[in-house]
């Protein structure tokens, strides 16, 4: 009896901590954010802050039960967790409410709940269930199309609910597949394509041809045994041209115009002064103010609640997509980089003990968190600093949101739940 006790709470700790500490400094920065005039009260749900504390609470509530759960339960109804998220951004279209642009929410009184943040762990377990079933090396296209199939459809849903941000995070699956066994060249591929894309717009066809034209060719001539014919490296670079021509089209006519103006900010692609300044005012004032918040706080920062340009709202939208913008102020660059090293220790501890793990399906769970954890974290503070076209997604565990919160809560938990069963099994 005693040892069935201890083993029910033989968890990683120090992923529980990591997590105890990213909700910890998230909610303390969501405060400096969000706050007007004095605080009297943290439990305030006129204030975001207050509310931010319930979901905070309510996150516990969460792991409780998911900890409480067998783990088999997990790899069981994978697929009905799947099928559930999918009916539930299907259901937007017909009762869902819009709120920036985006049809990506349920009215729940004057709550409001995005399932987008729920099916990034309901498709992880659908791509482990899958994967894990078939006991699939990734090596047959048959495989690879199906696993693909479960992925693109939520990831189709939620781009036609023009939640564009969304979207981009379910390329993170791409590293799992590459783990289980994908060939190598499809991350030349998928490289070379955005490579390819991005010498495209800022060099335009004909240089980004050319430069395609010496690659190939000075690969086909350096190598000693010849095993392609010129013909298909000739072919390989026809379709390359294509693409060149196609990414150009598409930037041109398939893009809205403020996401034509943010990808031309990044790639310094106007070089008209007065249309550079206009583009800067109407696409670039969210990222203007944030890097000049980080770049106001120094090494040390200006201290909690004392960020000028955070009390002041200079920076539109800080208590969500651009919350680390209120570290780097407050808490300057030696916070930034404990922030930093918090995200880069957790992502590292969940491919540790993926690595370890004894069922397929639970490493293939754990490579799913690990990535989209990695690509949440990369792409929100590279656009925060202005190093990646500016993008719409959180910052786990500290942008303002009951779903988001929720949603990477139970995308962690399931895993921790997952490890502890590897325990238990020894």
């Amino acid at each position: 009896m005693y040892r069935e006790t201890q083993r029910r709470f033989q968890f990683d700790w120090i992923i529980i901590l990591i997590f105890l500490l990213l909700v910890t400094f998230g909610y303390l920065n969501i405060l400096s954010a969000s706050h007007v005039g004095e605080i009297t009260s943290y439990f305030d749900t006129s204030q975001l802050y207050g509310k931010q504390l319930i979901f905070v609470g309510l996150s516990f509530v969460l792991i409780i039960l998911i900890l409480s759960l067998e783990a088999k339960f997990y790899e069981r109804f994978a697929s009905i967790i799947y099928l559930v998220a999918i009916l539930a951004l299907i259901g937007l279209f017909i009762f869902g409410k819009d709120v920036n642009g985006a049809r990506s929410w349920y009215g729940i009184g004057s709550m409001t709940i995005q399932p987008s943040e729920f099916a990034k762990f309901a498709t992880a377990l659908a791509v482990a269930k899958y994967i894990s079933d078939i006991q699939t090396n990734m090596k047959t296209l048959k495989d690879q199309v199906r696993v693909a199939a479960i992925i693109f459809i939520p990831a189709l849903l939620i781009l036609l609910q023009n939640d564009a941000g969304s979207t981009i995070v379910y390329l993170a699956f791409f590293f799992v597949f590459y783990r289980e066994g994908l060939q190598q060249v499809y991350l030349i591929v998928v490289l070379s394509l955005i490579l390819l894309a991005v010498l495209s717009l800022k060099f335009g066809v004909t240089i980004t041809s050319l430069i395609a034209a010496v690659v190939l060719l000075s690969r086909y001539f350096l190598r000693k045994k010849k095993r392609s014919s010129i013909i298909q490296y000739i072919l390989v670079l026809a379709l390359a041209i294509g693409f060149s021509f196609g990414v150009k089209l598409f930037y041109q006519h398939g893009l809205k115009v403020h996401q034509q103006n943010r990808i031309s900010l990044w790639l310094r692609l106007e070089k008209d002064p007065l249309k550079l300044e206009q583009m800067k005012k109407a696409e670039a004032y969210n990222l203007i103010q944030s890097e000049q918040a980080i770049s106001s706080g120094g090494i040390t920062g200006k201290g909690f609640l004392q960020g000028t340009r955070t009390t002041g709202k200079f920076v539109p939208e800080q208590e969500t997509d651009y919350i680390f913008s209120t570290v780097g102020e407050e808490w300057g660059f030696l916070g930034s980089s404990f922030v930093i090293i918090l995200f880069v220790a957790l992502i590292v501890r969940i491919l540790y003990l993926a690595e370890a793990q004894k069922s397929q399906f639970s490493r293939v769970y754990g490579y799913g968190v690990a990535s989209i954890l990695f690509v949440h974290f990369t792409i929100n503070t590279g656009m925060v600093m202005g190093l990646i076209p500016t993008v719409g997604i959180p910052l786990p565990f500290f942008s303002y949101g009951g779903s988001g919160l929720w949603g990477f809560t139970i995308l962690l938990f399931i895993f921790v739940k997952l490890d502890s069963n590897k325990i238990n099994e020894w």
